[in-house]
């Protein structure tokens, strides 16, 4: 019924003379008339089918151009009284398993800026191809350091690197903000989109590279609540743990001025956290203890391990936390054992990624 597919309860509904015009229209193989508004012209929805492609003729040459309608999609034809022209919008049927891939021909995304690379962007990041990140092994730069490295042994990932010097500041230069506004590390960047697609947090990062390259989810799950586990670990020490343990190497370590109650405070915290892992590496609750943060049984490795461990190891680094605190966490003490062993790991926290031996790699001011 044409009026059914117009949005219109019943035939009765199409008031308008003009939408009725082009609602018969869109039903028969008559052209469109010369006569009709150009106005009006600019665009005919087509429901002959259910997959049918919906048309639409520009004002200045009334040329017909045909997109295939994805399968899943609604359109939405809007009519608006002053200007008799028909806009529609065409909404994607998303899902939780929707890939980076499938949804490319949708162009749902807004495209990046095309000024993405500035006259004082370093030249190893401004001519890379492919896959490009910029980094420094900090616990967030390691993060993606060891996921690439572990993409490489599995699938033969490749990528190019660039390492700057956070403690010059280089990632608060207009070059770098323009890939980051956030002005942190890493970033990486895929080359292979136009224009090329930064992506800034490293939470985000780990997504989108197991997306794009863990083709059989070596990293992450198929099973939908096994993902929904690995994200709760991803996001909970991305949003408590790193916050937490990064304001005790702050106070501890860098801070000019010792100030005991935010020592105590981010000490704490960053302890009640620990505690946390601990409660999920245990199984004090469940009666299963586990090697893994998130999966079924013990669990499996995933980007949720990946993206807690480089700062959990590293809990000795400020000072503030004691070979006898960390005796209350063995589960995770061997958990962070277990990981450092892997060959991907090694390799993401080794020479490769380190400015001093690989001084081919470092882009902006040294110094």
């Amino acid at each position: 019924m044409w009026w059914y597919k117009t949005g219109c309860r019943s035939p009765h509904s199409v008031q308008h003379p003009l939408l009725l015009q082009l609602v018969q229209l869109q039903h028969s193989p008559a052209k469109i008339p010369s006569s009709l508004p150009l106005s009006a012209s600019q665009l005919i929805l087509s429901s002959r089918q259910s997959t049918s492609p919906f048309s639409f003729s520009t004002a200045s040459n009334r040329k017909l151009f045909h997109t295939k309608r994805p399968a899943g999609t609604r359109q939405f034809a809007l009519l608006n009284k002053r200007n008799t022209s028909l806009p529609t919008f065409t909404q994607p049927a998303l899902t939780a398993s929707t890939s980076i891939a499938s949804t490319r021909h949708l162009n749902i995304l807004p495209k990046m800026s095309v000024n993405l690379y500035a006259e004082d962007t370093p030249a190893p990041t401004r001519d890379a191809k492919g896959l490009h990140l910029i980094s420094q092994s900090t616990p967030n730069g390691v993060k993606v350091q060891i996921l690439l490295e572990e993409l490489k042994a599995i699938y033969g990932t490749e990528w190019t690197t660039s390492i700057i010097n956070i403690g010059t500041n280089e990632q608060k230069k207009d070059w770098f903000l323009r890939l980051n506004p956030n002005g942190r590390i890493p970033v990486i960047i895929d080359n292979t989109q136009s224009p090329p697609h930064p992506v800034m947090e490293t939470s985000a990062e780990l997504l989108y590279l197991i997306e794009r390259e863990d083709k059989d989810n070596i990293f992450g799950f198929t099973d939908p609540l096994e993902r929904s586990q690995m994200l709760q670990w991803l996001f909970f020490w991305h949003g408590s743990g790193a916050p937490y343990q990064g304001q005790v190497n702050h106070f501890f370590k860098f801070a000019p001025e010792q100030i005991e109650y935010p020592k105590t405070r981010f000490r704490n915290e960053t302890l009640r956290v620990f505690g946390v892992l601990e409660i999920q590496l245990s199984g004090k609750y469940t009666g299963q203890p586990r090697e893994y943060l998130a999966g079924k049984g013990v669990g499996k490795y995933s980007v949720a391990d990946i993206g807690t461990w480089p700062w959990v190891k590293g809990w000795a680094f400020s000072g503030a936390i004691t070979k006898e605190d960390m005796e209350a966490f063995p589960h995770l003490l061997q958990w962070i054992d277990r990981i450092a062993t892997r060959p991907a790991v090694e390799r993401g926290t080794g020479d490769n990624y380190n400015a001093s031996k690989r001084p081919d790699l470092y882009v902006g001011e040294k110094k």
